[in-house]
């Protein structure tokens, strides 16, 4: 397993090809699931943990790696199912989401596969709501399931979603409910706590699932006559999203004269440098890590004066 992160700077030109690699996992039973190789900072044998008092189930004890203190989080007990039983025979995926790291505790790590985010498809719509799924997809004909972390993330260690005092003041409020702001995220979490804190600015938000449907959507829109930029002060898209990535997304609209000078914000919990050279490469007009309230709200108050 040493040799699995190998290759990460080669990944990075995945990036703006709507291509992306999924490490694949185990839980429980036999079921696959995969996570973005980008989230990704190492794979190891379990180290020993230190249970702490008063913390989450889930959290089954904490691991010093690397002079760091770091929590590890049970996946299966997260999901639902039983917890692993025998750590010694368990791994732990160290990972980084919205620039906090953690490791995610399964049973076994299979391999790297190297796929296209057209190949990637939202969850069946019978699965419900109380589903930990942002995507599914196939390999090698086996299904495999990509987790929702930010949803677990939030039930485990819940953010404040409050905007700070004088963030947003009294005169912008008044100019932003004339507005409207397009966001984009496939985590059913991350477009509720985007779309209220939008709406604590006062603008009024449009919030849509992937990529695919963004570009759909807006496509419609010039189609009938409209321009992007008049109809909405600004898009907030996340990056990993099932059927386009943010990247693609942002590419096609640039590419297009019709809603090129559309105000885009990359906002995903993807962290590293590489975010800010992606930003250019694909005509981004900013890059946001998730989920700082006061951050994303500063923005849109910035559009707001910019543009009224």
């Amino acid at each position: 397993m040493a040799g699995v992160m190998d290759s990460v700077n080669q990944r990075t030109q995945l990036v703006g090809q709507n291509r992306l690699e999924l490490l694949l996992f185990r839980l429980n039973g036999k079921q696959l699931y995969g996570i973005n190789v980008f989230k990704v900072r190492e794979v190891l044998q379990c180290p020993k943990l230190t249970v702490m008092p008063r913390s989450n189930p889930v959290v089954r004890g904490v691991a010093n790696i690397r002079g760091a203190t770091i929590p590890i989080l049970d996946l299966a007990l997260a999901t639902g199912a039983p917890g692993l039983e025998s750590l010694a025979d368990t791994f732990v995926i160290i990972t980084e989401y919205n620039t906090k790291i953690q490791g995610f505790l399964v049973h076994s790590v299979e391999r790297i596969v190297n796929m296209n985010w057209e190949e990637i498809h939202p969850p069946p719509k019978g699965t419900g709501r109380d589903h930990y799924l942002t995507a599914v997809t196939r390999v090698d004909n086996q299904l495999v399931e990509i987790i929702d972390v930010e949803k677990i993330l939030a039930e485990v260690a819940p953010t404040s979603e409050a905007i700070s005092v004088g963030v947003v003041d009294e005169e912008t409020q008044t100019k932003a409910v004339t507005l409207r702001v397009l966001t984009v995220d496939d985590s059913s979490v991350a477009r509720k706590q985007v779309t209220r804190c939008l709406q604590t600015v006062g603008v009024e938000v449009v919030a849509l699932n992937d990529g695919r449907q963004a570009l759909d959507y807006l496509r419609k829109l010039v189609d009938e006559g409209k321009r992007p930029e008049e109809e909405f002060l600004m898009l907030i898209s996340d990056i990993e999203m099932p059927e386009m990535d943010g990247y693609t997304l942002t590419a096609e609209i640039r590419n297009d004269p019709r809603m090129q000078k559309l105000h885009i914000i990359l906002h995903t919990s993807l962290s590293g440098v590489f975010n800010q050279a992606m930003v250019k490469k694909v005509g981004a007009d900013d890059f946001l890590a998730k989920f700082r309230p006061d951050d994303l709200a500063a923005r849109v108050v910035e559009r707001i004066k910019a543009a009224v």
